[in-house]
């Protein structure tokens, strides 16, 4: 409990509010310039390719770091022109409140066509457009975020043998190490010398 040390001058009735998280964070002021980056999408179930452009928003303060602020799909095939300009608002909108984002490309890439979806060159099977819309969203999040630190090598693998160590051609464990000019099995015992 807290002593009320000055004088109460007002008050009011605070409700919860009606999100579960609180409120959304305000969406960044778009600047006047953007870097963008524009995939190309090559459909069997569409005539005329898509192009996805996806702008982003450089962090000067995180030393540069990007982060995707908004998204325009276009086309010469108007067929799909007002769900393609919905999605690029709601994409855009989720964009600019920042975040963690990557939770999108799930929900895209859950959304199947009834007529079955189609193959990709190269044979990987594509849900319907709007997976491969994800694809392209995810494709561009790895390209601008940077590489983890690699980790450090390892002084020997998880079987306790050397770093380094060859593979065995009697029991094919990588276990060969040489010992006296000879290249000798720490595994099984077996010896090759010259």
């Amino acid at each position: 409990m807290r002593k009320i040390e000055r004088k109460i001058v007002g008050c009011e009735v605070i409700t919860p509010s009606s999100s579960r998280d609180g409120p959304l964070p305000e969406p960044a002021a778009r600047p006047e310039a953007l870097w963008g980056t524009t995939y190309k999408i090559k459909t069997p179930l569409l005539e005329h390719a898509l192009y996805v452009t996806i702008n982003d928003l450089v962090q000067d303060e995180d030393g540069g770091r990007r982060r995707p602020y908004e998204i325009f799909i276009n086309s010469r095939n108007m067929e799909h022109y007002q769900w393609v300009v919905a999605l690029t608002l709601l994409i855009s909108a989720v964009f600019r409140r920042g975040g963690d984002i990557r939770f999108i490309v799930d929900e895209l890439r859950a959304v199947f066509d009834p007529q079955g979806g189609y193959f990709r060159p190269g044979g990987r099977y594509m849900p319907s457009l709007v997976a491969e819309i994800a694809d392209v969203i995810e494709r561009h999040l790895a390209a601008i975020t940077p590489a983890p630190e690699p980790a450090p090598e390892p002084s020997g693998d998880a079987t306790g043998f050397p770093a380094g160590a060859r593979l065995c051609r009697k029991c094919l464990t990588r276990a060969a190490v040489q010992v006296d000019g000879c290249l000798t099995c720490l595994n099984c015992g077996d010896s090759r010398c010259g």
